[in-house]
């Protein structure tokens, strides 16, 4: 999506960071981001795009900044379902690089649950069926009051993304 966006968007600023495994760090390293952000523009043009762990970061930012959210296969209850995960981890995205999910770790998670949504009408999400990691009907409860995109099979990594591209930059009001 970077590409997309720096070749038909070049107003558009991108920033897509590395998170750290303290959501709490993380959102702390998001949020200082963001108050760099130019005052003149307003947090109504800035949006969030999140997937699985992401997206749950994305909702807390969201209802923080009252901005645009595309969540993708959204985690509903980070905090119950990593408990499991405490110790060494793999890396997701390079399985060379571990990294350590500490206890206190679940608290974090705890802190960042957004309740109820604000501004459901500042959502998209999409949700795959064939999500494999994630309960799609809880995603589906959960955001049930936001425009919802729902889809019949794919999987946890929306391998067919592309797919689903017009959908997220219409919701975005960058289509053409």
């Amino acid at each position: 999506m970077a590409g997309i966006v720096a070749n038909r968007y070049p107003t558009v600023t991108w920033y897509c960071p590395q998170l750290p495994p303290s959501p709490a760090q993380a959102m702390a390293g998001v949020m200082a981001r963001i108050a760099l952000w130019p005052n003149e523009v307003g947090f109504e043009a800035m949006a969030v795009v999140g997937s699985s762990l992401g997206g749950f970061y994305a909702t807390w930012v969201a209802e923080k900044m009252r901005c645009k959210a595309i969540l993708l296969n959204p985690a509903v209850d980070p905090a119950r379902d990593l408990g499991k995960y405490i110790g060494e981890q793999t890396s997701w995205h390079d399985p060379h690089e571990t990294f350590y999910f500490k206890p206190e770790f679940i608290e974090e998670l705890k802190a960042l649950d957004a309740g109820s949504l604000a501004h459901p009408k500042n959502y998209l999400t999409i949700i795959a069926k064939g999500d494999e990691v994630l309960s799609w009907q809880e995603m589906q409860d959960r955001y049930a009051t936001t425009k919802v995109k729902l889809i019949e099979g794919s999987d946890h990594a929306l391998s067919d993304f592309d797919d689903y591209l017009p959908d997220i930059l219409e919701f975005l009001q960058l289509a053409a």
